[in-house]
Formats: structure tokens, C-alpha cells, sequence
């Protein structure tokens, strides 16, 4: 039998599962037939076949055998288990899988593979209850990470800051724990309390540029600036890990979220792009990036995109995300939205899923359900995309009190956010007696950040709605002398046309589609114009060109990447 353990032992180490397991059915064969063997051993044998099924994925024989183990360890007397700040054990199975060869067996280890077996078949509560039975100081560092991810998917959210600091204390490069510290609201301050400190000079080595103790605390600012909606200071920590760490993908990741997130979409396509150079088989932000791409209306990126992302690994979520994204911009919704439903049940944690499929709910007149999609999303993470969405999910239902509660949360949320008072503004401004607080609104997210862009379109779309154009055109032409956007020369040219200035508005049209050959309203508001230049009714033919639109889609979608 000892040569059965032994054998087993090194298939196990070298990842043979199925060896493992046939070898382990003759193992336990002979233990069932052996009388004389004490309990503790019995349990041995049981933890290296629960082993050999948790590598194969059969995760509920796995879990049978693991308590099992567990009922034998108790007939014997138990064995003092250290834990606490041991180091992370390499090794090459999939659970935690130190050599059980010893004479007794690690009965928190084994419960621990036995929270693992209830999270591979999606009972978290289950997990949860498990790996809370362990005691605080027999919990290593993989068992206090495992934890804090149940407690956060869990809603336990003070409990997993505690579980992550913890952490931290442990292994203080732990850099999954910085990042989610940050996302659950630790100050910085706190959080370079447990990272590394710096040493004395005198025990300091003379010349080491990669010295983590500053550039983690500059990460650490970083994620903190971004979730407490602080995008200039971030992108400033982020600039600098970026010439300290060229081509790292996670800094450029954050950097375009970062970019993204204060409207700077060329900048952010940039950096999404050059992170996929430095790592083309990368999939995290992916998501991200096929929502920017489809604000841009880059369809051909966005095919390219997705296609890729397929190829790579279709298990994960984001790939399902950017999927949707690439079906909602052919307008295909409801295959869009039975994707945003596949990437949910990969990973109902995903943020992005549940802003596209707020979005997608919204164009096919589902508000209540687009409500249900954004006030999920806004309990994931203080997203200004999900509180936008919940504005326009309400006043599509003509609740105008819950748009203006859903807008004034934001803004509560991101006080120095201008997008968040511009989004005030809109609300007020659907109502003509609210548009004076609407016109305060949009002039405060001014002074508050004088380049949001949004805040102007907004404010020339007032001045357009009472009657005012020629405010809103000196609006817009006085931010062109600074900003030369494709979006100020769309709305300036719907302005002109509104006041029969022709020529003008075409001029702007051009300009628009020169900065941005893609830009959509350019491109249709361009098409209707020269229809009126020519005295043709520009919906006389709407109807008749959508259907040679679907002719033409029906005939290219067998060359389609899905």
C-alpha cells in the first residue's frame, strides 16, 4: 500500500489526475479491505483520491471523499495545525495540494479543498460556512484571500476588508488585495501602512530602480484616485508606473480606463491598443474596450476585437461582453442580449454585463428591466455609465422624481464629478420649468471642470430647446477655438440646419466626418442636410432604405466572425 501512496503522490505532483484516479480506486480498494489500518490513514488515502477527482473536475465525488477524510480525522486525536503567516507553497494541483504523506492529515487544509469543491459548483454560501469553521490563526494566506472574494461576492463588505488586510499582513505584495482595498474604500494612507516601508539607508542596496516599496504606494494612489473618482490624480500615478514599468499591461489598462472615464477616447483607444501589442492573448478590460470602440461606432475594430477574443478563450465573460457590444452596434439586439445573459452566468459580478444589458433592455422598450440591469450594476461599483443609464431608464418611463433621486445619487457619489452635475442638468432640463436650474447645473460642471464637453452639447441643446440658437451657436463656436472634437462640429452643424443656415451646417458636417469618418449622427445628419439642399423631403425615403440596409446586412452577415 505504501507504494500505492507513493505512486499516487507523484502522479498527483506532475498533474496526472486521471492516472491518479485509477490508481487511487485500486488504493482505496485495498484500504476498504484492510481492517487494521488506523483512521488516520484511511483519511490519507481518502484526501490523495479527493485530489486526483478535484483535478478532473468531479467536484462532488471530490467533496464526498474530503468529508469522509474529514469524519476519520476526528476518530483520532487531533494534531496542533499551524497557519498564520507561512509563506504561499508552490506547487503544481489544482486545490491546495501540500503532501498529505505524513501520518496525520491537516483537517483545515482538508476543509479548505472542501470550500473549493461548494465554490466549482457555485454554492458560495455553502463555501462560505466552510472555510468560516477554520480558526483564525490556522488560516494561511490562500485560505484569507479565498475568503475575502466570498464575503465581498457575498455583500459582506467589512468583513472582506478585514480578510484582505489580513492579507496584506501575511504577504504584503498580495496585489489583488491592494486593488480590491481600493475598490471596497480604504484611504491610501491605510493602505501603504500595510505595504512594504522603506528601510534605512544603511541597510538599503545601493542601486535598485525596482524597488517596490514607492511604486506600490503609487499604485495603491492610483486604484484609490480611480475609485474615488479622482481620474486626473490617477492617471497621473498611472503615467508614472508607466515609465517606470513600459508596456506593463495592467498600467496601461488603468490608464486607458482612467482616459476613458474623463472622455478622452483617442487617448484611451491608444492604450488599449498598445496594451493588446504587449500581450495579444490578454482578455481583462477587453469589455471595456469593445464599449469604447462602440461609442466610436468602429465597427471594424470591433469585429476584429471580438474575433480575437473568441479565439482566446470563449469561457470568459468579458468575451461575451464585447460580443454583445459588437451585435447591439449591427443592431441585432436580441442576440446582443442573450450574450450579456451568457457572460452573466459565467460571472454575475461582471459590471460591464449588466451596463450592456441596461443599455440593450432600454432601445427594446424594456425600462423596467434596464432598471433592474443598472441598479445592479451600481451595486457592483459606483459606475457613472449605471446611474446615466437609471436617468434614462426613468424618464423613458415618465418618472421624473426617480430620474432626478437617481442623478442627485451620483452626484452625492462624485461630488467633484462634472459629468455627475451635467447629469443633474438633464434631468431638469426635460421640463421647461426646470431648465433655469438645468442651465445652473451645466454652468457649475463647467467651472468645475471647464473642458467636459458633455456639459456644452448639453448646455447648446437648452439654448437649441428654448428657442435661443444663436446662443448656442456662439456656445459652441467659442469651444472650437480650443477643442477641435467632432462632436461640437455635429451639434453646431444640427444648429445651423435648424436655422436654415445651409452652408454653414454643411461645412461642419464635413469637418465632423474629416476628424471622425466614423461618427454616426455626422453621417445621417449629413445625408438629410444635402437631401434639404436639394429640396427633397429627407424621410420621404427612410422607410424603403432600411429595407435595402437589411438586404445588404442579411447578404455580408455569412462573412460575420461568429
Amino acid at each position: 500500500m505504501e507504494v500505492l501512496r507513493d505512486q499516487m503522490t507523484a502522479l498527483l505532483e506532475q498533474g496526472l489526475y486521471d492516472s491518479a484516479e485509477i490508481l487511487g480506486g485500486f488504493l482505496m480498494s485495498a484500504t476498504a479491505s484492510n481492517s487494521d489500518l488506523p483512521p488516520s490513514t484511511r483519511a490519507e488515502n481518502m484526501v490523495l483520491l479527493a485530489d486526483a477527482l478535484y483535478g478532473r473536475k468531479e467536484y462532488r465525488r471530490a467533496l464526498n471523499l474530503y468529508r469522509q477524510a474529514v469524519q476519520q480525522c476526528r476518530v483520532t486525536p487531533k494534531q496542533t495545525v499551524s497557519g498564520g503567516r507561512s509563506s504561499v507553497q508552490a506547487t503544481s494541483r489544482p486545490p491546495s495540494v501540500n503532501s498529505l504523506h505524513a501520518s496525520t492529515i491537516n483537517e483545515n487544509e482538508v476543509k479548505y479543498k472542501i470550500g473549493l469543491c461548494h465554490l466549482a459548483v457555485h454554492d458560495t454560501r455553502a463555501a462560505l460556512s466552510e472555510m468560516e469553521g477554520i480558526p483564525p490563526k490556522a488560516r494561511n494566506l490562500k485560505i484569507n484571500l479565498t475568503l475575502a472574494k466570498l464575503y465581498r461576492s457575498t455583500g459582506y463588505d467589512r468583513a472582506a476588508t478585514a480578510a484582505y488586510k489580513e492579507c496584506l499582513r501575511i504577504s504584503p505584495y498580495v496585489l489583488e488585495a491592494v486593488i480590491a482595498l481600493a475598490e471596497l474604500g480604504v484611504a491610501a494612507k491605510e493602505l501603504h501602512s500595510l505595504l512594504p516601508q522603506v528601510q534605512p539607508k544603511s541597510i538599503r542596496s545601493p542601486v535598485d530602480p525596482f524597488e517596490p516599496v514607492r511604486w506600490f504606494q503609487r499604485l495603491a494612489d492610483g486604484h484609490c484616485s480611480v475609485y474615488g473618482h479622482n481620474y486626473k490624480e490617477a492617471l497621473e500615478h498611472f503615467n508614472y508606473l508607466g515609465q517606470k514599468f513600459p508596456n506593463n499591461v495592467h498600467v496601461l489598462l488603468e490608464t486607458a480606463k482612467a482616459e476613458a472615464a474623463m472622455g478622452r477616447n483617442d487617448e484611451a483607444v491608444h492604450n488599449f491598443e498598445k496594451a493588446r501589442q504587449a500581450d495579444q492573448y490578454n482578455i481583462s478590460s477587453m469589455d471595456e474596450y469593445a464599449m469604447l470602440l462602440r461609442t466610436r461606432s468602429n465597427q471594424v475594430e470591433l469585429n476584429r476585437l471580438v474575433h480575437d477574443l473568441l479565439n482566446i478563450d470563449p469561457a470568459r465573460p468579458e468575451v461575451w461582453v464585447a460580443s454583445a457590444v459588437y451585435w447591439e452596434l449591427r443592431d441585432d439586439r436580441v442576440r446582443a442580449l442573450t450574450y450579456t445573459d451568457k457572460a452573466m452566468r459565467i460571472d454575475e459580478r461582471l459590471t460591464s454585463a449588466h451596463l450592456v444589458k441596461g443599455n440593450l433592455s432600454l432601445s427594446l422598450n424594456r425600462s423596467e428591466v434596464a432598471v433592474m440591469a443598472f441598479r445592479k450594476a451600481q451595486s457592483l461599483r459606483t459606475d457613472l455609465r449605471a446611474y446615466q443609464g437609471l436617468v434614462r431608464a426613468h424618464l423613458a418611463n415618465s418618472k421624473h422624481k426617480e430620474a432626478l433621486c437617481a442623478a442627485r445619487e451620483a452626484m452625492k457619489a462624485m461630488p467633484h464629478s462634472a459629468k455627475a452635475l451635467t447629469l443633474v442638468g438633464d434631468v431638469y432640463a426635460q421640463n421647461s420649468e426646470g431648465r433655469d436650474k438645468g442651465r445652473k447645473f451645466y454652468e457649475s460642471a463647467l467651472r468645475q471642470e471647464p473642458g467636459y464637453l458633455g456639459a456644452v452639447l448639453s448646455l447648446a441643446d437648452l439654448h437649441g430647446a428654448e428657442g435661443r440658437n444663436d446662443e448656442a451657436i456662439a456656445l459652441l463656436q467659442r469651444y472650437l477655438k480650443t477643442w477641435a472634437d467632432d462632436s461640437l462640429h455635429t451639434k453646431l452643424a444640427q444648429i445651423l440646419a435648424a436655422s436654415n443656415k445651409l452652408g454653414e451646417s454643411l461645412s461642419h458636417y464635413q469637418t465632423a466626418l474629416s476628424i471622425n469618418p466614423l461618427n454616426e449622427a455626422a453621417k445621417k445628419g449629413l445625408e438629410r442636410l444635402e437631401k434639404q439642399m436639394k429640396g427633397v423631403d429627407p424621410d420621404a425615403l427612410d422607410e424603403e432604405e432600411d429595407n435595402e440596409g437589411e438586404d445588404a446586412d442579411a447578404d455580408a452577415e455569412e462573412g460575420e466572425f461568429l
